[in-house]
C-alpha cells in the first residue's frame, strides 16, 4: 500500500501524491500523537526545562502544523470538491487541538515556570523573545480562564474558523461560477493576447466566441481597454457582487460577516477587552485603535487634496474626450487608462510587451543575489501541477568549501480554476534547530493570479506581465526573503513568525521600489518580438505617471482600513455594517462607488485571512518600508540602487532577526533612528 505523504516528515512534501483521502487518517494520527506529547509535556514528570519542552511538545506539533498546512495550501490552489470536504471535516478537530493548547493552564504554568527559573536568564535572545511570546500568546488564547468562560472560548474558536472557511469558499465559488460568452466583436479594444486566452477558454469547452471570467487576468483587460461599456458594467456588476445576497443564496457573505464580527467581539469580551481591535493590536506595533484611526485620518487628510484633483481631472477627460458625462464605477479604469495614455504617451498594454515572465524572473533573481549575497538555482520538488516550478537559495561558499543551503520556495504563478484569487506567500516549513540538534531548512510557496502563456499564430509565446504584476511578483518575493532568509534557529520567531503583522509588510513592500529603478529594468526587460529592453523613454513617461491617481489609490487603501478598524472597534457594529461602510465612505471618499456594491463580501483579508483590525499594517509599513529604501537611494545618489553593503545591512538588521526582537528595534538597527513618514509622503507624491 503506498504510504500516506501527510506522515512523511523527512524531505519535502509529496504533493503530487497527495488525495483527499489522505487526510482524515493522516490528520487524525498527527493529532493523537499531539495529543501524548501535551500530556507528557503537562504531566509532572517533565520539568520545566525550554529544551525539554521542545523535544517532547514542539516536535510532535510542528509536525501536525506542517502537514495540515500542506492540505490547507493544496485547498487554497487545486481546490476540488473532494478536497474541501475532506478539509472541511478536519478543520474543527485541528481548530479545537490548537485552542485546547493554547489556553492549557498546566503548559501555562510549565511556561511561567520557565520563564521564572533562573536558568532564563541564560537563555540566548531570541529563545527569551519566543518565550515571551508565548506567554502573551496563552493569555491571548484564554489560558487564564475558567469554568464555563473558558468552555465558551474553544467554542469561538472554532466558529470562526468554520465562518472564515465559508467565507473563503463563497469567494472562490462565486469567482468560479461565473462565465460570460461574448463574440469577438464585442471585445473592441481588449488586448490581443486576452482575447486569445478567452478564446482557448471557450473552445476548450467545446463553444464558440469568447469566454470572459471574473479571474483577474480576464476581467482587467476588458474594464481597462474594453470599448464596449455595457460590457463593462455587466461584468463589473458581478464581480462587486460576488459572495453576496445578489447573487445565489447559498454563497451570500453577508451573514457570515456579521456572524464573524459578534463572535470577535465576545472572544474579546472573555478576554476583558473592549472590542475584538483591542485583542488585534496586542502583539503588534500600534498600541491602540484610536491611534490607528489618528493614523489614517492624518494620512486622508494628506492625500485628499491630490485625491480631489485626480477625480476632476479624470471627469473632465471622460466627459471631453470620451463622450462619458456621467462617469461610472464601471468607466473608472477604462478612462483611467485612456488619461493616461493621453497624458504620458504610453499604455499599459505597451509597456507589458517588455515585461516576459522569464527575463523579469532573471531580473528578480539578480537582484537578490547581488544585495543579499545569495544564489538562487532551479531545483526539482513534487509540485501540485505542472506550472508549479522550485527553486533553492544557496549562501556562497569560500574558498572550497561547498555552497550551504538557506531555503527553497515553489513559484505557482498562473489564474486558474479551483485556485483562490489574489497572491501570497505561505511558509511551508520554517527555519528550526531541531532538539536532535538537525538545522531544518525554510520552505515557501509563491502564489500569484497572472495571464498564463497563449499562442498567439500558433506559437506558444512567453507569459507577459504587467507593472503591477510585476510589483506584485516582487512584493511576494519579498514575504519569501524575511520567511527563507533568516538565521534565527527558533521556531516561534524565525522568518516572519513572531513579527509584529504591522511590520511584516515592511520586506514586501521594501522589494517594490526595485521595479522604478532603470538600472533595474533594464535587466528586468526584453520585448516578447524583438528582444529589446525597454526604452529610455518610455521609462520615463511611466516614472512620470507612477503617481498618476496617487491621491485616489491612498484614500481607497485608508478607506478599507478604516472600515475594518471601525467594524472591530465598536461593538454591535454586526448590526451596523452598511452604515458604518457609508459614514466611513463620506469622511474618506471622493467618489461614492453605486449601492450595489458589495465589496465587503470579498474582503477576504479581514474576514478569511489575518487582517481582522490589521489592514491599517499596508499603510504603516509602508512608511516603514519607505523610509528602509530611503537608504538605498542615500547609498546610490545618482547611480544603481544595488549597492552590497547597504543590502547586507538590510539583510542583516530586518530580514535574518526575523521576529527575535521587535520590529522597532531592527528597522532602527538598520536605519540608526526612528522611522519618518517624509520618504512614504514624498515617493507617493503627496509631500
Amino acid at each position: 500500500m503506498d504510504p500516506n505523504p501527510l506522515l512523511e516528515t523527512t524531505g519535502l512534501t509529496a504533493y503530487d501524491r497527495i488525495r483527499p483521502d489522505h487526510v482524515a487518517p493522516a490528520i487524525e494520527a498527527l493529532l493523537r500523537e499531539a495529543d501524548a506529547a501535551l500530556a507528557q509535556a503537562t504531566s509532572e514528570a517533565t520539568p520545566a526545562d525550554y529544551d525539554t519542552l521542545a523535544r517532547v511538545l514542539d516536535v510532535a506539533t510542528e509536525r501536525l502544523d506542517r502537514a495540515w498546512g500542506a492540505v490547507r495550501h493544496l485547498n487554497a490552489v487545486a481546490n476540488t470538491p473532494e478536497l474541501r470536504a475532506a478539509y472541511t471535516e478536519a478543520l474543527p478537530k485541528v481548530t479545537e487541538f490548537h485552542t485546547r493548547l493554547g489556553a492549557d493552564e498546566k503548559l501555562y504554568a510549565k511556561y511561567k515556570a520557565v520563564m521564572g527559573s533562573p536558568a532564563a536568564a541564560q537563555l540566548n535572545p531570541a529563545r527569551r523573545k519566543a518565550l515571551a511570546n508565548a506567554l502573551r500568546d496563552f493569555v491571548l488564547s484564554g489560558a487564564e480562564l475558567e469554568g464555563a468562560a473558558k468552555v465558551r472560548f474553544a467554542q469561538l474558536q472554532e466558529l470562526q474558523a468554520e465562518l472564515g472557511r465559508s467565507f473563503s469558499e463563497h469567494v472562490l465559488d462565486a469567482t468560479d461560477g461565473f462565465a460570460l460568452y461574448v463574440d469577438a466583436a464585442e471585445l473592441t479594444g481588449v488586448p490581443e493576447d486576452a482575447v486569445a486566452a478567452a478564446r482557448a477558454a471557450a473552445q476548450a469547452e467545446g463553444r464558440e466566441g469568447c469566454k470572459l471570467t471574473l479571474h483577474l487576468p480576464s476581467y482587467l483587460p476588458v474594464m481597462q481597454y474594453g470599448t464596449n461599456r455595457a460590457l463593462r458594467e455587466k461584468l463589473y456588476t458581478a464581480y462587486v457582487t460576488r459572495a453576496s445576497e445578489l447573487g445565489p443564496g447559498t454563497l451570500d457573505n453577508g451573514p457570515v460577516m456579521q456572524r464573524l464580527l459578534a463572535l470577535r467581539q465576545e472572544e474579546a469580551q472573555l478576554l476583558g477587552k473592549a472590542s475584538f481591535a483591542e485583542v488585534s493590536l496586542v502583539p503588534k506595533m500600534a498600541e491602540s485603535p484610536q491611534q490607528v484611526a489618528e493614523f489614517l485620518r492624518d494620512l486622508a487628510r494628506r492625500a485628499r487634496p491630490g485625491a480631489e484633483r485626480d477625480l476632476a481631472e479624470l471627469r473632465a477627460f471622460a466627459r471631453d474626450e470620451l463622450g462619458l458625462p456621467d462617469l461610472q464605477a464601471w468607466d473608472m479604469m477604462f478612462a483611467s487608462e485612456r488619461l493616461k495614455e493621453q497624458r504620458y504617451a504610453f499604455s499599459d498594454q505597451e509597456v507589458k510587451q517588455y515585461f516576459t515572465e522569464p527575463r523579469v524572473l532573471e531580473g528578480l533573481f539578480h537582484i537578490i543575489e547581488t544585495l543579499f549575497g545569495v544564489t538562487i538555482r532551479p531545483d526539482s520538488a513534487p509540485v501540485w501541477h505542472p506550472d508549479v516550478r522550485f527553486f533553492r537559495i544557496e549562501r556562497r561558499g569560500t574558498g572550497d568549501a561547498a555552497a550551504e543551503l538557506v531555503g527553497q520556495f515553489y513559484l505557482d504563478p498562473y489564474a486558474r480554476p479551483g485556485k483562490r484569487p489574489g497572491a501570497w506567500m505561505d511558509g511551508l516549513r520554517p527555519r528550526w534547530r531541531r532538539p536532535d540538534g538537525t538545522l531544518q531548512t525554510p520552505v515557501a510557496t509563491l502564489v500569484c493570479n497572472f495571464a498564463a502563456p497563449v499562442a498567439v499564430d500558433g506559437q506558444l509565446r512567453p507569459a507577459l506581465l504587467t507593472h503591477d504584476d510585476v510589483t506584485t511578483l516582487f512584493h511576494e518575493f519579498g514575504h519569501g526573503l524575511h520567511h527563507l532568509l533568516t538565521r534565527v534557529d527558533e521556531l516561534g520567531v524565525s522568518g516572519i513568525a513572531g513579527v509584529e503583522w504591522d511590520a511584516v509588510e515592511l520586506p514586501s513592500q521594501f522589494m517594490e521600489n526595485f521595479c522604478w529603478e532603470w538600472s533595474v529594468l533594464q535587466r528586468l526587460t526584453a520585448h516578447v518580438g524583438s528582444g529589446a529592453p525597454l526604452p529610455r523613454t518610455l521609462f520615463e513617461r511611466m516614472l512620470a505617471a507612477k503617481n498618476f491617481h496617487s491621491g485616489l489609490q491612498t484614500l481607497r487603501q485608508v478607506e478599507f482600513a478604516l472600515i475594518d478598524m471601525r467594524l472591530h472597534a465598536e461593538p454591535g457594529s454586526e448590526a451596523q455594517v452598511d452604515a458604518v461602510l457609508a459614514e466611513v465612505r463620506r469622511e474618506v471618499a471622493v467618489l461614492q462607488p453605486p449601492p450595489f456594491n458589495r465589496f465587503l463580501h470579498s474582503f477576504s483579508h479581514i474576514f478569511a485571512g489575518g487582517y481582522a483590525a490589521g489592514y491599517y499594517s499596508y499603510k504603516w509599513a509602508e512608511v516603514l518600508s519607505a523610509d528602509a529604501w530611503s537608504a538605498f537611494e542615500e547609498a546610490a545618489g545618482d547611480g544603481d540602487p544595488l549597492d552590497p553593503a547597504t543590502g547586507a545591512r538590510y539583510r542583516e538588521c530586518v530580514l535574518e532577526a526575523g521576529g527575535s526582537r521587535p520590529a522597532l528595534e531592527s528597522f532602527k538597527a538598520f536605519r540608526g533612528r526612528e522611522p519618518r513618514i517624509d520618504a512614504l509622503l514624498r515617493h507617493q507624491g503627496l509631500a
